[in-house]
């Protein structure tokens, strides 16, 4: 049985680090446990982060790193959030590196659960999370997971990681990548609640439209007239909150959706999908 830490070779304890992102110490420590046995080591290693994981269940994790990734067809996009609790470990390279791997691996699932269960180096994507909850000491997680298809999907990581939106548009045509770059810029500045009119939710609609009722009456105009001074202010509402009809930040003076037909006439936004951090 090896009962010292000098009987644990330093090639083991860095092929064991590299395969897990533990320090040293851990690393052999868990060697010593698994009295030298590389598998059982990291199982050590993950049962150490199901430890951690458990105690930190309640923390907040609102911090992390938002990565989109699409694939070399540029079909099919997404975008994934793996949360922690500190700025300081969000912005550690090899965290982020962590999270462009997870990234890669999930944009051959459709579904979180599918993700979640997927092979990430010989260990489910979920073990791989707990691992590091124990080799990090935070709690980890994935925060969000959205996956759009089109005829031709393009995306945008804003600065720091801390947003990541996709946007599909209708055809690849040239100047799709551009295109489809800026309007995914477009949802990650603007934070539209719906691609256009038709996405906004029944319950959003009769909201504003009370807001602006409420609004019109406390300004005195006669009851008649609110049914139409509404509807105006309504779509005032959409032109700000819907993508294809919000003004184009590159160029205010006309629409995304305009923008996109200026690259090719018959092009069109098909869907957008936005994750943020806060």
């Amino acid at each position: 049985m090896i009962d010292n830490m000098s009987k644990i070779s330093a090639v083991d304890v860095n092929k064991l680090r590299k395969a897990t992102g533990a320090g040293m110490m851990d690393c052999k420590k868990a060697l010593v446990e698994a009295e030298g046995d590389f598998d059982t080591a990291v199982e050590v290693l993950r049962k150490k982060g199901q430890k951690v994981a458990a105690n930190r269940a309640d923390r907040d994790s609102s911090e992390g790193a938002v990565i989109a990734r699409v694939n070399d067809d540029a079909t099919v996009g997404v975008i994934v959030s793996v949360n922690c609790e500190t700025d300081f470990v969000a912005k550690n390279e090899s965290y982020v590196t962590l999270a462009n791997q997870l990234a890669d691996v999930a944009l051959a699932h459709d579904s979180l659960d599918s993700f979640l269960a997927a092979d990430f180096n010989g260990m489910s994507v979920a073990d791989k999370l707990t691992e590091q909850t124990g080799v990090i000491g935070e709690k980890i997680e994935i925060g969000g997971f959205e996956r759009l298809e089109g005829a031709f999907v393009g995306s945008y990581i804003h600065a720091g990681n801390k947003i990541a939106t996709l946007t599909s548009l209708s055809a690849g045509v040239d100047g799709a990548a551009e295109a489809a770059k800026n309007v995914a810029m477009q949802a990650a500045a603007m934070n539209p609640i719906a691609l256009n009119e038709e996405g906004v939710d029944a319950a959003t609609v009769e909201k504003e439209i009370e807001i602006a009722k409420d609004q019109l009456r406390q300004e005195g105009k006669p009851e008649a007239m609110l049914d139409n001074i509404a509807k105006g202010k309504l779509k005032r509402f959409f032109k700000d909150n819907t993508l294809v009809n919000q003004a184009y930040i590159k160029d205010g003076k006309q629409s995304v959706s305009d923008y996109v037909k200026s690259v090719d006439a018959e092009l069109s936004v098909t869907g957008f999908k936005r994750v943020a951090l806060v």
